[in-house]
């Protein structure tokens, strides 16, 4: 009775955000890490390392308002706050404003206003059907893979077409485990990440524990320097982002020749982030977090393929098989994945408001029927990062409506055909490598 009263009791404390900021874990003694939610302030300081979406996510948000992340991640939340209670030290005075007093209040105001629209519409719910038929593509481009090789027998031309088959397949698997880990495809949390450790692991070969530990980061605090992984997967290849190439010239910082990074991408990235960096990884996170499950399904992917083109092909033929189904993946992931953001600013977390937050950190390219399928409906890039937990196939529903809050509000909405976006990831390491040459000879 006692420890529940002082409970009440340290729930009802009164902060203001000068407060919050102090506690927000960067060189306090005890290390508490308070962030607000509705109003309430809780300390994570002893839980963000038990957070299931992975501690960086939640810990990204001390000395902030975390209310419309927390909306947009959670589809419980409800029973979420069930859990939150013991984390509860207070709430924020009557005189404080509802987020951080720097942020444009009718901005947030509309924004949340438009979340609730969004649900009140059924925007959140997914269509069976929907990813059915995107799952059924999985199959018959495996199946169509395996026939070409069986019926035209080995030979260079055959050999290609399959392995075009075999990595669009693959592509595909991506996309779903995309929607999967996002819990957009099935009602319940449970299933969609079951589902996600099969076609992920099982039909793709990679760790979807590895996947979500980092791809929350990044729609956290998207291209935020130091919080969005994928803009730190580039250290020593590129310089990204007009601010932290002069800042990395003027502390004469080298590792490669930069102003040359537009060129050396075509034969970096796009050929090895999936077929290398990214498989490298998947195994190493496996392995150090012991995720014996998932090492499973990433094993039986390539068991599977062994078993199932070993009849077909000799030995060298068949890894070289598996090695060309790999680059072409990759290939394809890595253009579709980084003209939404390398080409957009990348600056480090100036703690705005999400629709801002998201607005500067991605692009949208337009709408087709051959854009939304080679895409995923990443070319709604823009809808799937404010709204993370909507299937892909109401993006198009919501767009209008976020074009409107864009407009009423001067707010840029990005949007280009799918080659200029392609050739914005070209120039925009061109300017950036412009630009710390320039630091790095003359300040």
């Amino acid at each position: 009775m006692e420890e529940l009263q002082a409970g009440v009791k340290s729930a009802s404390r009164l902060f203001t955000w000068e407060e919050i900021k102090f506690f927000s874990g960067q060189g306090h003694p005890q290390q508490e890490r308070w962030l607000v939610i509705d109003r309430k302030v809780y300390d994570i300081g002893k839980f963000y390392h038990h957070h299931p979406g992975g501690s960086k996510v939640i810990r990204h948000y001390t000395g902030q308002d975390a209310t419309d992340a927390f909306v947009a991640f959670h589809p419980d939340k409800a029973l979420v706050r069930k859990y939150m209670r013991s984390l509860l030290i207070g709430k924020l005075a009557p005189d404080q404003p509802s987020f951080e007093p720097h942020k444009n209040k009718l901005l947030v105001q509309d924004f949340r206003e438009l979340c609730s629209t969004v649900e009140r519409m059924g925007l959140l719910k997914p269509s069976g059907l929907f990813f059915f038929l995107n799952f059924l593509q999985i199959p018959l481009f495996q199946a169509a893979s395996w026939l070409i090789l069986w019926y035209f027998r080995m030979s260079l031309m055959s050999l290609v077409i399959s392995a075009v088959l075999m990595a669009t397949s693959m592509q595909q698997c991506l996309v779903l485990q995309h929607d999967l880990g996002h819990l957009s495809v099935f009602c319940k949390t449970k299933w969609n990440h079951l589902a996600q450790f099969v076609v992920m692991g099982s039909f793709a070969g990679f760790s979807c524990s590895w996947w979500n530990h980092l791809h929350g980061q990044h729609h956290a605090k998207t291209n935020c320097f130091r919080k969005d992984p994928d803009v730190n997967l580039h250290p020593f290849l590129f310089t990204l982002g007009k601010k932290l190439s002069v800042e990395l010239g003027m502390k004469k910082k080298k590792f490669l020749p930069y102003n040359h990074q537009h060129k050396y991408f075509f034969i970096t990235v796009p050929p090895f982030l999936f077929s290398t960096y990214i498989q490298f990884y998947t195994f190493y996170h496996i392995i150090q977090r012991k995720q014996w499950l998932d090492l499973a399904c990433v094993l039986s992917y390539f068991i599977w393929l062994f078993l199932l083109y070993k009849p077909l092909l000799e030995l060298k033929a068949l890894l070289g098989y598996i090695v060309l189904i790999r680059v072409l993946n990759s290939i394809w992931t890595a253009w579709v994945t980084q003209m939404s953001h390398i080409p957009m600013n990348i600056d480090y977390d100036k703690n705005m408001d999400w629709f801002s937050t998201q607005l500067q950190g991605t692009c949208n390219v337009h709408q087709s029927i051959f854009n939304d399928w080679f895409t995923g409906h990443l070319n709604f890039q823009i809808e799937h990062h404010l709204f993370p937990r909507m299937p892909r196939h109401n993006f198009y529903k919501v767009a209008p409506m976020v074009k409107s809050l864009c407009v009423k509000h001067g707010a840029k909405y990005h949007c280009k055909p799918l080659l200029t976006a392609f050739a914005d990831i070209v120039w925009s390491l061109k300017e950036s490598g412009d630009l710390w040459l320039d630091a790095y000879l003359h300040k």
